[in-house]
């Protein structure tokens, strides 16, 4: 993408009503108005508030968000001229139950009060497979830390991934733990029981593994017995 498409897209990002782009020096200084009171402060309703981590373009939040209108959608990116597509194609089609906020993930409790967030969808991240790597794994015993505290108790954490290193390090740290994975496997397209939302809703990157007949692995779990 051009320089001047991607200026483009951030000014346009700042007009968008459901785009939140707080800096980052601010939350951390002085903390962010809307932590604690998202339903009623700006969804305007008491519906649960599902988290799309690393959500890119936001194919899932916005599919989602077709799919569950008596739900709150927020995609989460650091990267705001990849979710511009998202963001605008919400406002285009009139869903005012999907937002997204622009911020490092690493920061995701200064964002959400304890068990304010209902779910959480982690898509295709990047596997950080290097070893000097793991700590920006989004599923690294740190930042499930981080997801516990958001999330209300028995809140499920959904991966959704074409790499068979992240989807068995997940699955190893999370049994090593004591968490409870509700499903898990390694090729979802490949199973008859895969949950119809995981293969309903394509994000751009998993059309592309499809093409190239990589498998899709996919875990869906509970952290609540995950150590403080």
């Amino acid at each position: 993408m051009g320089s001047k498409n991607k200026l483009k897209r951030f000014r346009e990002n700042e007009t968008f009503s459901n785009v939140i782009q707080p800096e980052r020096d601010d939350v951390i200084s002085g903390g962010f108005p809307l932590k604690g009171t998202w339903r009623s402060g700006f969804f305007k309703n008491e519906n649960p508030i599902v988290l799309e981590l690393g959500c890119g373009k936001g194919e899932y939040s916005v599919n989602l968000a077709r799919r569950y209108p008596g739900k709150n959608f927020i995609g989460v990116d650091i990267k705001g001229a990849r979710f511009w597509r998202g963001a605008k194609t919400a406002l285009e089609e009139g869903l005012d139950n999907v937002a997204f906020l622009r911020t490092q993930i690493e920061l995701i409790d200064l964002f959400f009060d304890r068990g304010e967030v209902d779910e959480i969808w982690i898509t295709f991240p990047d596997p950080q497979i290097k070893y000097k790597r793991t700590k920006h794994r989004l599923t690294n015993a740190e930042f499930l830390g981080k997801y516990k505290t958001v999330l209300r108790e028995g809140g499920f954490v959904h991966l959704k991934t074409d790499s068979e290193f992240m989807h068995g390090y997940t699955l190893g740290l999370l049994h090593g733990a004591g968490c409870e994975v509700v499903y898990a496997h390694h090729d979802v397209y490949g199973n008859d029981y895969t949950p119809e939302e995981v293969t309903a809703i394509q994000t751009f990157y998993e059309k592309q593994y499809l093409e190239q007949q990589k498998p899709i692995t996919y875990i869906k779990f509970r952290i609540n017995n995950l150590p403080e």
